[in-house]
């Protein structure tokens, strides 16, 4: 198994085989908290525009996402784990567009199969990817807004990558240590209405849910991702 680190909507567009498209802060964790709290569909697009139009395509939908880390006008949540968790979403369709993660699923047009890659389900892709036993995997950091390397995408990549290989670690260490680095700006006073401290401990929560989301195509060029549960 050929296992290759990219990053970025390049990393997307060149990713091959068993690709898991990787979004720590917040997009793919959202999606796992979304589906946990009842969700029945997560639809994502790259675009806010897209995800107006889709809404008249599904019963009653839930837009949620970002742009500049904030919640977009005319949306119902922000890309925040902490909103997701106390909404009411069961049996609602979320349609879900942010910067990062949900540009890097559309683009990821040359995989064979396609994942999101979080911390709070790291050890579920992990055993999915086992199963399939491809010959190769790529692993998209996607980044902070998509342009810069982020400590938490590129460990969480680590942390599969090494999951595949055998070569277990302890990661508690370094997964609070992101506090210090690429996760400080949850704990800045100015960002606490949109990126409160909650959402970082969310974030982080290892191996808190024991299923994949597996992306298929969906109406106008977006992305269904289909929750599938992982049996250890």
């Amino acid at each position: 198994m050929k296992i290759e680190i990219l990053e970025f909507e390049e990393g997307a567009r060149k990713a091959k085989g068993v690709t898991v498209i990787i979004d720590v802060f917040r997009a793919f964790s959202v999606e796992c908290y979304a589906y946990n709290g009842g969700a029945e569909k997560v639809v994502a697009t790259a675009e806010p525009e897209l995800a107006f139009d889709l809404k008249k395509l599904f019963n009653s939908p839930i837009l949620v996402g970002e742009r500049n880390e904030r919640k977009i006008n005319g949306f119902d949540f922000g890309n925040s784990p902490s909103e997701i968790i106390k909404a009411d979403l069961k049996g609602k369709t979320i349609i879900h567009t942010t910067t990062a993660g949900t540009r890097g699923l559309i683009n990821a047009v040359n995989a064979e199969i396609v994942l999101t890659g979080s911390l709070v389900n790291s050890q579920a892709v992990v055993r999915y990817i086992k199963s399939v036993n491809p010959s190769h995997v790529s692993l998209v950091a996607m980044g902070y807004r998509a342009v810069i390397s982020a400590e938490e995408d590129l460990l969480c990549a680590e942390i599969i990558a090494s999951g595949l290989t055998g070569d277990e670690k302890q990661w508690g260490k370094r997964i609070s240590g992101l506090r210090n680095t690429s996760g400080k700006r949850f704990f800045l006073p100015e960002n606490i209405d949109f990126s409160p401290p909650e959402d970082f401990f969310l974030c982080t929560d290892i191996n808190r849910f024991d299923f994949i989301l597996q992306a298929t195509p969906g109406p106008e060029g977006s992305i269904i991702l289909e929750k599938r549960l992982v049996i250890p």
